[in-house]
């Protein structure tokens, strides 16, 4: 029998905000892709006029990931290298995983100056204890996408697929989209974040606040004594139209901005 998520410990990174760092700017869920050309003009506009110290990338930054051998040949995903690149030369940029693009590696990020982020991190910043994640793997009433989960972030499971030839690569990745889809169309209520498995993670973290993406339901919620923020989606080449950032503060202030 499996071990119940609900318990079981997660592994926690750990990010302690410099003494420099007053504002940290949290984003999530942009799913950028080249036929959608306002939203990616939007998140180059923000990066390259944010006054914040770090950009923290809470996952899905890309609608889909097949590897990092497919930006070499792709030149939307090297115009996304370019505007990580010029603004890691200004401020702290660092990307966690997502549901869409979890198989972002080392080369693309190492080339674009970007580290990884454990999902769960902790963010130390001044006397914060703030706990980020993407947010799907506290889903657990999706239990088909659960399934594929726990398979697809197998390190055995990504090397096979990694050596797979690159077409084949993309073909499942239009698969994994076309279902996507037609799940929206047919108007599926998509899983929150548990609330038992939130709590549990908080108590091991030590922290009274959780950010996460992954839902798009950009909301603030009371969980017990703590918190839950969720980020938004960035959406402006199709209704909703929003583009939130979620701004956090050294004296413990915190604000939702739209960058539209």
């Amino acid at each position: 029998m499996s071990a119940d998520p609900r318990t079981t410990r997660p592994s926690i990174g750990l990010l302690t905000a410099p003494a420099a760092w007053h504002t940290v700017d949290l984003i999530s869920d942009l799913h950028l892709q080249v036929s959608e050309t306002a939203t990616f003009e939007a998140w180059r506009d923000y990066m390259a006029h944010t006054p914040a110290d770090a950009v923290l990338i809470l996952g899905d930054l890309f609608e889909v990931w097949v590897g990092d051998d497919a930006a070499a040949l792709d030149p939307f995903l090297q115009n996304c290298a370019e505007v990580l690149r010029q603004t890691a030369q200004r401020a702290h940029v660092a990307f966690m995983p997502g549901n869409r693009d979890f198989l972002v590696g080392p080369d693309y990020l190492g080339g674009c100056g970007v580290p990884p982020l454990t999902d769960p991190t902790l963010l130390e910043l001044g006397a914060q204890r703030i706990l980020l994640s993407h947010g799907d793997a506290l889903c657990l009433d999706d239990k088909p996408y659960q399934a594929f989960r726990l398979q697809a972030r197998n390190p055995e499971w990504q090397q096979a697929f990694l050596a797979k030839p690159l077409a084949e690569r993309q073909e499942f990745a239009r698969s994994l989209r076309t279902l996507s889809e037609s799940q929206k169309h047919e108007g599926m209520t998509f899983a929150d974040a548990d609330p038992d498995m939130s709590l549990f993670w908080l108590a091991q973290a030590q922290a009274d606040r959780l950010i996460h993406g992954h839902t798009h339901r950009p909301a603030d919620h009371a969980l017990g004594p703590a918190q839950r923020h969720v980020l938004s989606d960035w959406s402006l080449d199709h209704a909703p139209v929003r583009a939130q950032v979620f701004r956090l503060q050294r004296n413990g202030a915190s604000q939702r901005i739209d960058w539209l």
